[in-house]
């Protein structure tokens, strides 16, 4: 039996949930890069990369090719850049309006004073 398309959404966005994930597909929005300066610039244990790199490349998300002894990720499409560029606006969007609140919070309690 296939699974619904909202079921299969739902476990795309929780192959997402980890920070290091995240961290690992902005960095490659710019173009593949190797292990090691993914390590470099997202300052976490080897072994931790290593596990998130895993999942990204089971769920088809990310790509390795092996250069030597080096080996390099890169994203499997442009759509999940999109994905991350979009995400950052709705994030944006929603912290303005965060923001903006505060500001009228903070305006009501000088007033009340």
């Amino acid at each position: 039996m296939p699974v619904p398309l909202y079921q299969a959404k739902a476990e795309f966005f929780r192959m997402l949930g980890h920070p290091v994930r995240i961290r690992v597909l902005e960095l490659l929005q710019d173009g593949p890069m190797p292990v090691r300066d993914l390590l470099a610039a997202i300052e976490v244990e080897p072994s931790t990369l290593s596990q998130q790199l895993a999942v990204l490349r089971r769920s088809g998300i990310v790509t390795s090719v092996r250069e030597g002894s080096t080996v390099v990720y890169e994203l499997s499409g442009g759509d999940v850049a999109e994905l991350m560029r979009a995400a950052r606006r709705i994030l944006t969007e929603m912290l303005a309006g965060r923001n903006e609140l505060l500001a009228e919070l903070r305006e009501a309690e000088v007033a009340a004073e």
